[in-house]
């Protein structure tokens, strides 16, 4: 796989296009009583300009908790059928930004919070990206393994898609 070198601007962009294209994340956030991270998928609200990720969770989840002592978090976005996968490690912060509520808020939401909009658990959670890894090939899975058995047999593996750290 070919590693791409992009600029601040092109990795925010591809950022963006990866997220946007998954939408579904799974955030891992870290607590103090156990080794291991705290993982549960969510929808993404919006990338912003700066390339932060907006969520909305609730003041009850285990998610919220932990990131109320702990700001490190990982976040991991996959798609084997494009066989584009994201990884990103950074610092997530909480905020009750109602103007931001008002702007994210669907009727998915309902399902989360009977009481609305105005519900006082809803949070937002903004995950500044630190560091991010990209894998993506642009195609579907068989062209992918066709491809992975070319470069197999050729050693050229220019044609299996890009890979690289995004410089955030």
């Amino acid at each position: 796989m070919a590693e791409n070198h992009m600029n601040k601007k092109e990795a925010l962009e591809k950022l963006k296009s990866i997220v946007d294209q998954i939408d579904i994340g799974t955030i891992c956030s870290f607590n103090s009583y156990s080794d291991y991270p705290h993982g549960v998928p969510m929808s993404r609200q919006e990338v912003d300009e700066e390339g932060n990720i907006w969520y909305i969770c609730s003041a009850e989840s285990e998610t919220f908790k932990n990131i109320s002592q702990d700001p490190r978090v990982s976040v991991f976005y996959a798609d084997p059928k494009s066989y584009t996968f994201l990884s990103i490690n950074g610092r997530a912060s909480l905020s009750r930004d109602q103007e931001r509520i008002d702007r994210y808020w669907n009727k998915m939401m309902e399902g989360w919070f009977e009481k609305g909009k105005d519900d006082p658990n809803i949070r937002l959670l903004r995950v500044s990206p630190e560091e991010a890894h990209y894998w993506d090939s642009n195609s579907n899975v068989i062209v992918n393994i066709f491809q992975m058995l070319k470069a197999a047999v050729t050693g050229n593996t220019e044609d299996i898609g890009e890979e690289g750290d995004l410089k955030l």
